[in-house]
């Protein structure tokens, strides 16, 4: 996509290459129209002109246009050894090496002999995917986190992974993380969690956070949105100036209102999210989310988080950078890191936007080492 106004031309609108969800019952030419002609219009909803304004914002990175308004490790290194390892893991089938920085090792390695899980705050960890992705993605996570004795929920938010809910009918933050806010109110009283956010995962759980503070020990923000009070997703984009080529053209946008409404979602084009996503990733994983991905709603990408220090601020933050990704690029990830501090910040050498396929291992050892890791 050249640029974005030759994204939205009626004479040629883009092929729509991402299949879609079975349980969506949208008719595919109404999932891939695209826009037909530009209509002002006034009051408080979003404009066909803002709602491109936003676009731009998004997908090229640059400044939003002040007058539109909107409520909306280094990881450690086992050393090599010239001896075979009967007890290793079995090698991956992957095609792609594995990585000497993230060694395949048992899970009982992962976790000081010396620490007893009991004495932990808590041992329960809840994995919360990014935009387009769904809980299917912390598959090698759970498996991990459970073989060392820890507990693992995954979420899948509303429209996402196998919840049959469709994503162009979602039209607020809180009611797709809905299913997010349901487990968390039907926890034990007493009973705390560590939640995990990816990507846009990280917004979603700064909401959690501010209505369910008392019953989150702490929260990890893995190459995520971590946003101040007032801010939305877009803001995160907004922050470094350019633009991104494999951004731009990997964004399709769905008007499943009409082409004189504004946008319902955003899909994510197949063919690129390699370079995206998974510039690190086994080729497995990438055909695994090739057939999984599922569009992101857009309303919740729009809007400002409201978030108090009584509440959102009482809970222990830790964010992981993850050193190749080509999504969230590391100076966006530092400029997030600089405006709302966390307790510690850690780092995933060689992991891309998916650390939780491209560094499985180092991306574990991290979370094992924040449950360890005692109030000052």
């Amino acid at each position: 996509m050249g640029n974005l106004c030759a994204t939205f031309s009626p004479s040629k609108p883009p092929a729509n290459t991402f299949p879609n969800p079975p349980s969506l019952s949208i008719s595919s030419n109404r999932w891939s129209r695209m826009r037909s002609s530009r209509r002002e219009k006034t009051g408080d909803s979003l404009t066909s002109e803002q709602a491109l304004e936003v676009a731009a914002a998004l997908f090229q990175k640059r400044p939003l246009d002040s007058s539109v308004s909107f409520d909306r490790s280094t990881s450690l290194r086992q050393p090599t050894s010239g001896k075979k390892n009967r007890n290793a893991l079995p090698r991956s089938s992957s095609s792609r090496p594995r990585s000497l920085t993230d060694p395949l090792l048992q899970p009982q390695q992962l976790v000081n002999q010396d620490i007893k899980l009991d004495d932990l705050e808590t041992n329960h960890f809840v994995l919360v995917h990014g935009g387009g992705f769904g809980a299917w993605c912390w598959y090698k996570t759970i498996a991990l986190l459970e073989e060392a004795g820890y507990r693992a929920t995954a979420i899948d938010l509303t429209g996402s992974g196998i919840h049959s809910f469709d994503p162009n009918s979602i039209t607020d933050l809180s009611q797709y993380v809905q299913p997010l806010t349901d487990f968390l109110e039907k926890l034990p009283d007493g009973e705390k969690v560590i939640l995990v956010g990816h990507d846009f995962g990280g917004a979603c759980i700064s909401y959690a956070m501010e209505l369910f503070h008392f019953k989150i020990a702490k929260a990890v923000f893995i190459a995520a949105a971590m946003l101040s009070d007032g801010q939305n997703t877009l803001d995160m984009f907004s922050l470094q100036a350019g633009s991104d080529d494999v951004m731009r053209q990997s964004q399709v946008f769905v008007y499943s209102n009409g082409n004189d409404n504004p946008p319902t979602a955003i899909e994510l084009t197949k063919p690129l999210l390699k370079n995206l996503f998974f510039n690190q990733t086994p080729a497995k994983d990438v055909a695994l989310a090739s057939v999984s991905m599922r569009p992101v709603p857009f309303p919740p990408v729009l809007e400002k988080l409201r978030l108090s220090d009584m509440k959102y601020g009482s809970v222990r933050r830790f964010y992981i950078q993850t050193l190749n990704d080509n999504a969230i690029a590391v100076p966006i990830q530092e400029s997030m890191i600089e405006r709302n501090p966390p307790e510690q910040v850690f780092y995933l050498k060689g992991a891309d936007h998916s650390p939780f396929f491209s560094k499985p291992q180092a991306l574990h050892r991290l979370l094992v080492e924040i449950s360890k890791i005692q109030r000052p």
